[in-house]
């Protein structure tokens, strides 16, 4: 019965033209900052760019073998808006256009179709985990490679990180499940993602860096944890000069992501998704 209903989320999902064009839009933007970065840091380590030239003295340039996991990372660094927007529109798509009536109607376990829902997001979501790695990787590798600095490619670090940004990706899909069945209104949901993803968390963990007491509690917001996961990050870079950071460990990152899942959707399931529906 759970196959059933995770292979009934993917069609729903694969018949609308929500995912393509996420993909398209994330494939766009990740190669287009991935390889502006690696550009310019490659450039500064190689000797082609001058420092003065690119605006500074180069102190905030990545440390010498850190530029390809930076540039990698963007993949989900600043990528994770997408699988989160993902998830989001699957969701309160379902409540916005009632498909949740003939859903609920051959499957009245409702728990089970949030719980299919979230799995087949959280498969979703490592598919776009692959699509902007493709990119990040893709375009970063050849930009770095062309500068003469070393991709990294052969390391198995590397590729530990690649399958570090892959289920990060995943579990930031899951959040968007999470946050569609707590805040059902379509437009709201998506205004929410945007503010706290590109104004509200950042400015957040940009204040915490000041004292050790901030740093301790940014380190808990699900961007910082998604950094933490993966490993690399280029917020790193754009930390103050002289501020406080501190990071979570991998595995303890990838928990508190979990956490941020897990809370979003039970909380929801509780809110919304047992609610009559019209």
């Amino acid at each position: 019965m759970l196959l059933r209903a995770i292979r009934a989320e993917f069609a729903k999902l694969l018949t609308t033209r929500i995912w393509w064009v996420l993909a398209i839009v994330m494939f766009g933007y990740i190669g287009m900052l991935s390889g502006g970065l690696a550009a310019l840091f490659a450039g500064i380590q190689s000797g082609a760019i001058a420092p003065d030239a690119a605006g500074g003295t180069g102190q905030g340039a990545p440390p010498v073998g850190s530029l390809p996991p930076l540039v990698y990372s963007f993949a989900s660094s600043v990528g994770y808006v997408f699988p989160v927007l993902l998830g989001a529109l699957a969701t309160t798509g379902e409540f916005r256009h009632q498909t949740l009536t003939p859903t609920f109607l051959a499957n009245p376990r409702r728990a089970q179709v949030l719980g299919a829902k979230a799995i087949a997001l959280f498969l979703a979501g490592g598919a776009f985990g692959v699509i902007a790695l493709l990119t990040s990787v893709g375009v970063g590798s050849l930009v770095i490679n062309a500068f003469g600095v070393d991709t990294l490619l052969g390391d198995g670090d590397t590729w530990a990180l690649f399958g570090r940004i892959l289920l990060a990706m995943a579990l930031w899909a899951t959040i968007g499940v999470g946050l569609g069945v707590l805040v059902p209104s379509q437009v709201a949901s998506i205004v929410i993602v945007l503010a706290f993803t590109q104004f509200v968390e950042p400015l957040l963990r940009f204040a915490s860096m000041f004292t050790e007491a901030t740093a301790g509690i940014g380190q808990f917001l699900p961007g910082a944890a998604s950094d933490a996961l993966v490993g690399a990050s280029v917020f790193t870079v754009a930390s103050p000069v002289g501020g406080v950071t501190s990071s979570l460990d991998w595995w303890l990152g990838g928990l508190v992501l979990l956490a941020y899942a897990a809370v979003t959707t039970v909380g929801g399931y509780f809110v919304s998704w047992r609610r009559d529906v019209t």
